[in-house]
């Protein structure tokens, strides 16, 4: 599928989803602001580079963009894994810690960062070895070029195929018995 537009993207939705979470789990909770704003930039900071990524018009500038939003996703969850670490303190320490009922909200914001990190990896390793170098480099003349290059592909195709019809023809019609073993010398 060919996505035009980076809001289309499934992985840009996924990262959206992620800063929207992320700012939703930050409010109301008893966090230093330096913590809070860390987080919630971070989380902001996948679906931002994986739109400029896109935007780029290069595949070159798109892969590193990906892999900037592939660690602002890291950057995420380590965040998130440090605030599971102090609640886990705060709770033995407090009964009622700075922030009730947060496992399974860290949990689920670490597990939605790991995803959108596994789908960026993977689009990258696809885009690794592409000899596409992106929409920026599409000129009239290279586009010309690629159509050029298929219509060739395609007569080369069609030449096999001819080729492959008469040898199969040319068997079909060759006798099947050798005619000289019947006859006798006079």
């Amino acid at each position: 599928m060919k996505y035009r537009r980076f809001e289309d993207l499934p992985v840009w939705q996924s990262a959206a989803e992620l800063a929207e979470k992320a700012y939703r789990f930050t409010q109301g909770r008893r966090l230093s602001p330096s913590l809070r704003g860390q987080l919630e930039r971070a989380a902001l900071s996948v679906s931002n580079n994986i739109a400029e990524g896109f935007e780029r018009g290069t595949t070159q500038d798109l892969l590193t963009f990906l892999y900037i939003a592939r660690g602002s996703a890291g950057e995420a969850r380590s965040i998130l894994c440090v605030l599971e670490r102090l609640a886990a303190r705060e709770g033995k320490e407090k009964r009622d810690s700075p922030m009730p009922g947060s496992r399974s909200g860290v949990s689920n914001l670490k597990s939605l960062a790991e995803s959108i990190s596994r789908q960026l990896r993977k689009w990258g390793e696809s885009l690794q070895d592409s000899p596409i170098k992106g929409q920026r480099y599409l000129t009239e003349a290279v586009r010309e070029a690629g159509q050029r290059r298929k219509e060739q592909e395609e007569f080369v195709a069609q030449l096999d195929r001819i080729v492959k019809e008469g040898e199969r023809q040319r068997k079909a019609s060759a006798p099947t018995g050798d005619s000289s073993a019947g006859s006798t010398p006079e």
